[in-house]
């Protein structure tokens, strides 16, 4: 905890009007960034990108209570966005594609609370206002809240599973602990239905906080509390999935197609499924002449074989998987877009609103480390997904949601350094009679 944590009452009161002003101006940009990316849209088409309308069909199936499926796949998405967008589906089959992105405006906007909620849980008000600019003006966060793809809200949900973790982190009471930890899971459990990505960041978080830090043992109940709750939660899907294929699905049958488009001998580092089409080919004419019953579904055999087909390249061709990654790692970390056909001419501003939180955010991750888990606990995202990506394709895109945990942290700094420079100017100001 910072040791300038005490604000008088009058000033928590401005700030916290500060804070109010600043959720408004925020939801305001996302609204004028949802309109202005409406009217780039080219006319007779309703998407700019092909997994929008992926979750279009899903929800308009859920809505019309139909079967979970995108043309041939039963278990290509998890359900948690299409289920978000379903009562829009409720009024119209295809309703105005504002009203979709007036969903993401919100779960953006409850981002920036989100964020000022956990600066101010570990520093102080200034450092929560602090959050809340950040993301209010990230423009990586301004775009999360206008496409219509599910980074808009598992943001809240991600964040939300941190903050609700750091508070049973925190607890001095095991009833507390185990409250918030229970929520925790909860959040978890939504935000894998939401990306399913985020489902090993356990696996990655967990040894650092039980091998570097201390109270193990609450860290492990607080764990273990999350990972049952979190397991209730996803019960639902896994019992559907295990119904539709016949084995245990844990997310999506998208696993090999992924991993395909990542590592293999077509691979750029950048997303291009045309591939899919000819593994169909291949696997619906290899079990054409087939007498013997076979296992599972076609999706799932599809999914096992280009999984194998990635496996085998990679273990063929290590040079180039090593290859692959470094071009992956950059497409990762650059500043400028990667996507010249979305960004355009705003590299620049993308940088500019990139380059400040992240130098700002690792430093203070590494500056943070050292005082509890807690702390590092929030920089850890951006490099979880780093290495996910590392291994599957990557791009700028990915980065974003982790970015929102990564600004909490330079917020904290950034508030130092503002209370350092107050604190100056008053040791040099004049005493006053």
């Amino acid at each position: 905890m910072s040791s300038n944590q005490q604000v008088a009452e009058p000033q928590k009161r401005e700030l916290g009007w500060l804070l109010l002003a600043i959720l408004v101006l925020g939801a305001l940009i996302r609204l004028g960034a949802a309109v202005w990316w409406e009217s780039r849209i080219p006319e007779g088409e309703r998407f700019f990108f092909g997994d929008s309308l992926s979750y279009e069909v899903l929800a308009q199936h859920l809505a019309q209570g139909e079967d979970f499926v995108y043309g041939d796949a039963r278990i290509a998405r998890t359900p948690g966005y299409p289920l978000l967008l379903v009562p829009v589906y409720w009024i119209a089959d295809e309703p105005p594609t504002l009203a979709l992105r007036l969903i993401g405006v919100v779960c953006g906007t409850l981002s920036i609370g989100l964020a000022a909620w956990i600066a101010r849980m570990l520093f102080d008000p200034v450092a929560g206002v602090f959050a809340a600019l950040l993301v209010a003006f990230y423009p990586g966060a301004i775009a999360m809240s206008v496409f219509i793809l599910s980074e808009a809200p598992f943001v809240p949900l991600m964040l939300l599973n941190l903050g609700w973790l750091i508070v049973a982190l925190r607890a001095d009471h095991s009833s507390r602990r185990t409250k918030f930890a229970a929520l925790s899971g909860l959040a978890f459990g939504l935000a894998i239905l939401m990306r399913p990505s985020w489902l090993m960041f356990p696996l990655f978080a967990t040894p650092i906080g039980l091998l570097f830090y201390e109270h193990r043992k609450q860290q492990l109940l607080a764990y273990a509390t999350a990972a049952v709750v979190a397991a209730v939660v996803l019960m639902p899907w896994w019992v559907r999935n295990y119904v539709v294929v016949g084995k245990f699905v844990p997310t999506t049958l998208q696993v090999g197609a992924s991993l395909y488009d990542g590592i293999s001998p077509i691979a750029t580092g950048a997303s291009d499924m045309r591939y899919v089409a000819n593994f169909k080919r291949d696997q619906a004419a290899e079990e054409a002449g087939q007498d013997a019953p076979l296992s599972g579904t076609f999706e799932s055999r599809l999914d096992g074989r280009m999984k194998q087909a990635s496996v085998d390249w990679a273990k063929q061709n290590p040079a180039q998987v090593i290859k692959l990654a470094g071009v992956k790692f950059w497409r990762y970390w650059t500043p400028l877009g990667n996507d010249q056909e979305v960004i355009g001419k705003m590299e620049v501003l993308m940088a500019l609103g990139y380059l400040p939180i992240v130098l700002t955010g690792l430093l203070a991750t590494v500056l943070y480390a050292r005082r509890m888990w807690i702390y590092f606990l929030l920089g850890l995202p951006i490099f979880y997904f780093c290495c996910l990506h590392m291994v599957f394709v990557s791009s700028i895109r990915y980065r974003q949601p982790p970015m929102l945990a990564l600004a909490i942290l330079s917020a904290g700094l950034l508030a130092g350094w503002w209370r350092n420079c107050q604190l100056r100017k008053a040791a040099k100001s004049p005493v006053e009679n």
